[in-house]
């Protein structure tokens, strides 16, 4: 590495690596430089010109953002002269700024009211009348007013290199200039909403915040996003009990500041009218509310009557509920009603991608080495459409490293824009000289690559010569948590051989057996009957499968209970309560309150959240992590099993649905904010 530079900001004497520019030496030192248009990641435009500082030997002003750092530089941040410069400048970015500072959504997080306020601009010698337009609507999240928008490029530059979409951009010239959208009048994108956070003022506004609240007046959650299986953090602003807004401005998760539109507005399904509030049970024939104690009762008695008539039960759980819900499940199906028939809808071949890496460690990518890998392989996946943060991390790697992405697709995908190569179809083998040249790689597979092609791809991999390091795609937020935990017929938790035949997915729904009893999914969505003698069904809504049940159980959504979930990439997050849903029981409570009214509370053991993970950090493998890091936030890589996989790990049964960005199953369907943005319906 070259030596670093060293240099004097403000009398401290500070060393910094070559081509570091003079506002991130100064942040790194605590010294803060304002700055409207500068933003880390994205490319410098010194547009603002906020960031002006003396350097010592130089005749003018200096942008701190576009001047690298040399040897012997002495600069000066918060002289006389840079305060007055930086007061002129803010007179002159609020010439055409209307005055409703009142009832702009940015109140209290404005960084140019935080400027104005610092360095005095409370009076203009602009006599002009201002140039006003009207505000308008690019699309249901994202509103403009064009006179509150002083031009600093952030939206423009984020859309453009943070999401590759180039959705927004700048038309006319001088004081009539303002950001425009892609289509004329209205936006066609990813509608993730990066533009209006990373907005310094209030000129681009959120469809569902606006005139909601002030920011101090919520309270802020840190959770985990309940559709995809990426892990993104997403930090819900809560108020009366209600979700108003998501975001994660403090980058305290494994994604940063990004979210797609799931993570950030895809929350409103929790308040939906058809929203269950109250159990139902079938009586005469039809589902009627009751009281959760005469629900439990009914599930308690026909489970205890089942049991003394040698019945057959069947269980199938979900890849959305936390790690504790679905141990906790499984631990009721074969220790309290005998069966091993349980299973969960698998969306990517998990098992197998750990049985083909035995006895190799480090093999499992992380979201953060897709930032640093040298080279990147994606096979099958869509990864814009489908897992957003992934592609992102790749993205930022090929803008920051130069990184050398491969594609090999059926179809046409976002990645193709700057690949190194490209190959349309399944030949991964001719891109073998050119990977055996990189330093190393991560390589991501989606579900059409399943037991003996993952194998191959492993083979292939390995023989490159150089590190590499895998991604099993899959679909839901704790699809990889649900394998983790045991919710397999083949398998107990931590991939042990369970050692006892059991029924699958598809072969519980269309057998006889005497009770089924579904955990957050929907087996019945395309229009089947039921077969089982009695159906009892946890869900948030009355699905398919509900609708067919003998009692529904109204359960909560992740955002309104405790617990913890793991990525795709293998790291376990946890998840907190920001809401309540009246009526509504977690589904580990829910599991509880049956187990206590069949008496075998004592053989199960306590079901709160933090009880039942101190019992998983000793049962399954990979997941004793520090408690720290889970505790303040933090995301912890857990460590499956190194060595073979002692049982069949059914590749025939996996199968993504390949929601895009604008459906979640289920839960997409209730969120009216999925729904209501025109790349939804043309996505249909």
């Amino acid at each position: 590495m070259p030596d670093p530079v060293k240099f004097t900001i403000d009398g401290l004497a500070l060393s910094a690596p070559p081509g570091t520019s003079v506002i991130d030496a100064a942040k790194k030192a605590g010294i803060e430089v304002p700055s409207f248009c500068y933003y880390e990641g994205l490319t410098l435009v010194a547009a603002c010109r906020m960031c002006l500082v003396e350097v010592e030997k130089m005749p003018k002003l200096m942008t701190a953002c576009t001047l690298p750092v040399a040897e012997g530089m002495v600069v000066r941040t918060n002289t006389p002269q840079v305060h007055t410069a930086r007061k002129y400048m803010l007179e002159f970015l609020l010439t055409n700024h209307p005055l409703d500072c009142p009832v702009c959504d940015k109140g209290g997080e404005c960084e140019l009211q935080d400027m104005a306020f610092r360095y005095g601009a409370g009076e203009s010698r602009y006599t002009e009348t201002k140039v006003h337009t009207p505000e308008k609507q690019f699309s249901p999240v994202v509103f403009f007013d064009a006179p509150r928008c002083i031009l600093c490029y952030r939206c423009v530059r984020v859309c453009d290199e943070g999401m590759g979409v180039k959705a927004l951009g700048v038309v006319s010239r001088g004081v009539v200039s303002e950001i425009a959208p892609n289509h004329g009048d209205h936006l066609e994108c990813d509608e993730c909403g990066a533009c209006i956070d990373i907005c310094p003022v209030g000129a681009l506004t959120s469809g569902t915040y606006r005139y909601q609240t002030r920011p101090w007046e919520m309270t802020h959650v840190g959770t985990i996003c309940t559709h995809c299986s990426d892990g993104c953090k997403t930090t819900l602003g809560t108020r009366n009990d209600r979700i108003l807004r998501g975001n994660n401005r403090d980058r305290s998760g494994i994604n940063g500041e990004f979210l797609c539109i799931k993570g950030r507005y895809g929350f409103d399904f929790y308040d939906h009218p058809d929203r269950l509030q109250a159990p139902l049970v079938r009586k005469d024939g039809k589902l009627e509310e009751v009281s959760w104690s005469e629900a439990l009762a009914a599930v308690a008695n026909k489970f205890q009557q089942v049991l003394g008539e040698e019945g057959s039960f069947g269980i199938i759980g979900s890849n959305h509920t936390t790690n504790e819900e679905n141990y906790y499940l499984q631990k009721f199906a074969r220790q309290v009603l005998g069966t091993n028939n349980i299973d969960h809808h698998r969306t990517g071949d998990v098992v197998t991608t750990l049985d083909a890496l035995s006895g190799k460690t480090g093999k499992l990518a992380t979201v953060a080495d897709l930032y640093r890998a040298k080279a990147v392989l994606v096979l099958g996946a869509d990864l814009a459409l489908e897992h957003p943060l992934l592609s992102f991390q790749i993205r930022a790697n090929y803008r920051h490293h130069q990184a050398h992405v491969y594609v090999v697709t059926a179809n046409p995908v976002r990645e193709d824009k700057y690949a190194a190569a490209v190959v349309r179809g399944r030949d991964y083998a001719s891109l073998a000289a050119r990977l055996k040249a990189e330093p190393d790689l991560a390589i991501l597979f989606d579900d059409s690559y399943k037991g003996d092609d993952i194998r191959a791809v492993v083979e292939f991999g390995e023989q490159l010569g150089i590190p590499v390091k895998y991604v099993p795609l899959v679909d839901r937020s704790n699809s990889r948590g649900a394998v983790d935990m045991g919710l397999t017929p083949e398998l107990l938790p931590g991939y042990q051989p369970s050692g006892q035949p059991g029924l699958h997915y598809d072969e519980m729904a269309a057998a006889d057996l005497s009770v089924l009893w579904v955990v957050g999914a929907n087996p019945l969505k395309a229009g089947a009957s039921r077969k089982a003698g009695f159906l009892v069904v946890q869900d948030m809504f009355l699905t398919e499968t509900a609708a067919q049940a003998d009692v529904v159980l109204p359960a909560a959504c992740a955002y309104e209970k405790n617990g913890t979930v793991t990525s795709g990439t293998g790291e376990l997050q946890r998840i907190e309560r920001a809401v309540n849903t009246m009526g509504a029981k977690a589904d580990l409570e829910i599991i509880g309150y049956v187990a206590r009214e069949m008496g075998a509370a004592a053989k199960m053991g306590p079901w709160t959240p933090d009880a039942v993970f101190q019992e998983i950090r000793g049962a399954v493998r990979g997941y004793n992590v520090p408690m720290p890091v889970l505790v303040t936030g933090g995301a912890a890589g857990t460590t499956p099993i190194n060595g073979r996989v002692a049982a069949d790990a059914r590749p025939d049964l996996v199968r993504s649905d390949h929601n895009g960005l604008f459906a979640s199953g289920t839960l997409g369907r209730y969120s009216k904010i999925l729904n209501s943005v025109v790349e939804s319906r043309q996505s249909r």
